[in-house]
């Protein structure tokens, strides 16, 4: 007789990607955003749970299947952000807002279809990954949107509608999270193999 083991399956920890407070081209915001609904409502697993910066010291960084690509051409983003669940259970998901992917999407998923490998790529495309627990990301980052206006102060892209992220520390730290230079910053920086192994080990 066969059994069924309904504790494996996987369980959404946000709501439906419809329903997430969504802003383009504030990635960072979005994420945050998320680990704010889940601290809330799924506070059980807030520990198993990271925000990451994906970025280099070029600042170019493709990414395939996401909203913006035309066909099966990456987006070379300066950065992105995602959210990652460590599901202690089976394999790790991959949130991203702003994937064609499915919501969340298995880490091994993401990796084949929207990272893929920096094998066949030039250097300055090697991606890096800054990965802080989401409780951290919550109590430390700020920003004040400055890098989404141009020269004469109008923006780039219109804003979220809800005031700026702040801590009592910092109005803008943005860049201490783009930033791969492991010495600075919070959270544990990894190459694309470093972290997928570690969190699909």
């Amino acid at each position: 007789m066969n059994t069924h083991d309904s504790s494996r399956e996987y369980v959404l920890i946000t709501p439906p990607k419809e329903y997430c407070v969504y802003t383009s081209c504030y990635c960072e915001e979005n994420i945050w955003k998320l680990c704010e609904y889940i601290k809330a409502h799924n506070q059980h697993c807030i520990q198993d749970v990271y925000a990451v910066f994906i970025s280099n010291e070029r600042r170019l960084i493709p990414i395939w299947k996401q909203q913006a690509s035309h066909g099966d051409q990456p987006v070379v983003w300066d950065y992105h952000v995602i959210l990652l669940h460590n599901w202690k259970k089976g394999e790790s998901y991959i949130y991203d807002l702003d994937t064609v992917l499915p919501f969340p999407c298995p880490l091994s998923s993401y990796e084949e279809e929207a990272l893929r490998s920096d094998k066949h790529l030039k250097k300055c495309y090697w991606r890096k990954f800054r990965v802080i627990p989401a409780e951290t990301y919550l109590s430390n980052f700020a920003s004040n949107r400055s890098h989404m206006k141009d020269e004469v102060g109008h923006w780039k892209k219109p804003p979220p509608s809800y005031p700026c992220i702040e801590t009592t520390e910092s109005k803008m730290n943005l860049e201490d999270f783009i930033s791969m230079d492991a010495q600075i910053g919070w959270g544990k920086v990894y190459n694309l193999l470093e972290f997928v192994q570690h969190f699909n080990g």
